[in-house]
């Protein structure tokens, strides 16, 4: 009785299931439509697909793609991403909304997660990296013709069969999707044989049970509104998502796998006549789930990533707002206070510099294990950036609940930190700001607990104190660094420190990057961090920037004298310089000056800095790229900047950021980002500088990748004139390289 029951709704409901989705073309021949800005490439790919028998139509850039898609109907479309006027991303989304039944494969030399991401999202079938490889490009054009030759083929099939009960089991029985009916009450009645590997179940173990005792407690209310409710009219159909229960395993090897699936839910209502969809005809619900685990799980740790620093696990400064934002509105509701904390780490610097980031690194996750043991249930712990740590305490009754956290982080911190062997110490000064005395908002409280902070680092580190306004009026400090700092210029107590670039192919020393430091009668050599800001807040920036430059000039022209002919002078370039009109033909005039060329001199200048103003910042990089200074963008690949930027900008260089080059571990994965940047280089043919480099791993990898130059901790860190004179007479750094080219 139940089995002839259960062929009576699969012959109701799967008919409407095998008729969804299919294209009934019965073509024998593909319409391939190939788009590309650059008639250079789109010949390439026209000659690639005529050699392999395909007689393709060519698009020139967006809008001839656009109005060929209004044209005709195309099985397959090869399509670049960044293209002006129209892109490929335009492109991908007219599709998606229109509807147009075709394989979109992507050739694009945009490599970021978020444009391959974002392209998979809108559709794209696949995602070829330029310059591609053309067995890759021919292979995934197979499987997108072999796939639409399939739907092809599988649309006559269903159109021959479609009436056909053995078409009905074999639809169910081999389904991708676990296949299920419930009676009007939420009994399984019938389910396929996905159940077993989706939930550990067999089929006859599961007839007569109720749906929720395989729904997870936390997903049983929208399961039992979408399968118990007599639903009319439109919610005669419904598609939601679930956690699904798997059987209990004792299996060893399965003992780690998850007992809750994630499950993508279709439920469709079966009635005794389907134009009259009412409670007294609900025979009960047919439909699909799909095993989604692994899309959620992406899902979750794209979330993770966009709220959360990747180093520590810590929530950003984006969740720190929003939740700081939150307690702000609760505390003014409720009438009570809350704090903000901001610390910084006291001596990171050094034990960064000195024994390198990755132990640098390692010691901010511990540091931040430690912090985390000393909060209460409900506070906030977020990484700022750098060695930075903001906390959020809300709800405190009093200021000096906030005093005591404090004390407790700070005992927390005097315990040694074992890194590496290295037994080392670190302090934090931490400045307190409380709502609403301290400020109203979040920026206002952040910025408050900051300048309090930096009054613990003026009275000797180390400590905690509480923000007041007579830290805004009081600004003694600082006064007197501004005034030591003039001191400084007029004392010449600034130095240049000289950190070596070395030829990846020789080991030589091809380069220098000239770095300023300020040896202070007190408080010894300190860092351009420490008084940087203060120049450039007093206006004193332009004249350290001037002398600095002058006396590396001076100091390259006396080296390239020696002997050392291929030596060039990296300077880093600030937004203030950039700014100054007279900074193209002050620079020139002090190479000339220096008895140097134009081109002995590269300007450093970082991504985010190229793109804060493109009209300002592309013509005097011209002037100077004429002129014959080389040009490399510092920080590569921690900016915005796409392919069509870089072609506008006149680049010699990219000189990779050393937090990419800090990920080449041995036991990490594939640094794609990495790889996509040494091939974006090599594609526009730009010499690529990796920064950072502190260990022979990174080293033999970077030469692997074909990076032209290095520089990093791994040769040496900057030193003063005199030892990099020795430098360039030793040339330490031959062996080395010689000897990382002789590895297998």
């Amino acid at each position: 009785m139940a089995e002839s029951q259960n062929q009576r709704l699969l012959s109701t409901a799967l008919p409407a299931l095998s008729s969804v989705g299919y294209d009934s073309t019965t073509a024998d021949s593909f319409a391939l439509l190939i788009v590309d800005d650059d008639p250079g490439l789109l010949r390439s790919l026209n000659d690639l697909l005529v050699l392999h028998g395909h007689r393709p139509e060519q698009a020139l850039g967006g809008r001839q793609a656009l109005a060929a898609l209004e044209r005709s109907a195309f099985d397959i479309v090869l399509l670049d991403l960044v293209m002006p006027e129209v892109s490929g991303q335009q492109i991908l989304e007219f599709a998606a909304e229109r509807g147009l039944n075709s394989k979109i494969i992507v050739v694009s030399g945009e490599h970021s997660f978020e444009a391959v991401h974002h392209a998979l999202r809108c559709g794209a079938f696949g995602y070829v990296r330029k310059p591609y490889d053309p067995r890759e490009l021919i292979a995934t054009l197979d499987n997108a013709l072999r796939q639409h030759r399939l739907e092809r083929d599988n649309a006559r099939m269903q159109t021959q069969l479609r009436d056909s009960e053995s078409l009905h089991r074999f639809i169910v029985n081999s389904s991708p999707d676990l296949v299920y009916i419930l009676d009007p009450e939420g009994r399984i009645t019938f389910v396929n044989d996905r159940v077993e590997p989706m939930l550990g179940y067999r089929r006859e173990e599961l007839i007569g049970r109720h749906f929720h005792e395989l729904v997870d407690a936390n997903s049983l209310e929208a399961a039992r509104d979408q399968f118990i409710e007599r639903r009319t009219g439109r919610r005669a159909s419904a598609q939601f998502e679930v956690r699904l229960r798997r059987r209990p395993v004792r299996d060893d090897l399965r003992a780690t796998r998850s007992h809750l699936v994630w499950a993508e839910i279709t439920s469709q209502g079966i009635y005794r006549d389907a134009n009259e969809r009412d409670a007294a005809g609900f025979l009960g619900s047919y439909g699909t789930a799909r095993d989604v685990s692994a899309r959620k799980e992406a899902e979750e740790t794209i979330s993770f990533q966009a709220y959360h620093d990747l180093l520590t696990h810590l929530p950003n400064r984006v969740l720190l707002k929003d939740r700081l934002s939150l307690a702000i509105a609760q505390a003014a509701r409720n009438g009570r206070m809350l704090a903000v904390l901001f610390l910084d780490l006291d001596r990171f610097k050094v034990v960064n510099d000195t024994l390198g980031h990755s132990v640098g690194d390692r010691l901010l996750q511990a540091v931040a294990g430690r912090l985390s043991s000393s909060l209460r249930a409900g506070d906030t712990l977020a990484r700022f950036g750098g060695d930075e740590f903001t906390l959020l305490l809300p709800d405190i009754r009093r200021r000096e609940d906030a005093g005591l956290i404090a004390d407790k982080i700070l005992e927390q911190l005097k315990r040694s930190f074992t890194i590496d062997g290295h037994e080392l110490f670190v302090g934090a000064s931490i400045g307190i700001a409380i709502y609403p005395e301290s400020g109203a908002t979040e920026e206002a409280l952040v910025q408050s607990a900051d300048i309090a902070m930096y009054h613990v680092k003026a009275r000797g580190k180390n400590g905690y104190q509480f923000f007041s306004e007579a830290m805004n009026e009081s600004l003694s400090s600082r006064l007197a660094l501004e005034r030591e700092l003039r001191k400084a210029l007029s004392a010449d107590e600034l130095e240049i420190h000289y950190q070596p670039v070395v030829a990846a192919s020789s080991g030589r020393i091809t380069g220098v990057e000239a770095l300023v430091r300020w040896r202070h009668p007190v408080r010894g050599l300190l860092e351009p961090d420490a008084f940087l800001p203060i120049a450039l807040e007093t206006g004193l920036l332009p004249q350290l920037d001037r002398r600095v430059q002058r006396q590396a000039l001076k100091d390259l022209a006396r080296w390239r004298t020696a002997g050392n002919a291929e030596l060039r002078l990296a300077v880093n370039v600030s937004a203030h310089q950039l700014e100054l009109e007279q900074f193209v033909p002050q620079l020139l005039a002090d190479v000339a000056e220096a008895g140097l060329y134009p081109a002995d001199v590269k300007l450093e200048i970082t991504e985010n800095l190229m793109l804060r103003d493109i009209d300002m910042v592309v013509p005097k990089l011209r002037a100077l790229r004429a002129a014959g200074v080389r040009i490399a963008i510092d920080d590569f690949g921690t900016g915005y900047s796409s392919l069509s930027y870089l072609r506008q900008f006149p680049v010699d260089a990219l000189k990779v950021d050393r937090s990419f080059v800090a990920d080449i571990r041995a036991d990490a994965g594939d640094p794609s980002i990495l790889d996509a940047i040494v091939a974006m280089a090599r594609g526009l043919k730009l010499e690529l500088v990796a920064e950072g480099v502190e260990n022979r791993l990174q080293l033999c990898r970077l030469v692997a990748m074909g990076c032209t130059e290095l520089q990093g901790y791994v040769f040496s860190c900057p030193v003063n004139a005199a030892r990099f004179s020795e430098f360039l007479q030793e040339q330490p750094f031959i062996a080395l390289l010689a000897a990382v080219h002789e590895q297998p």
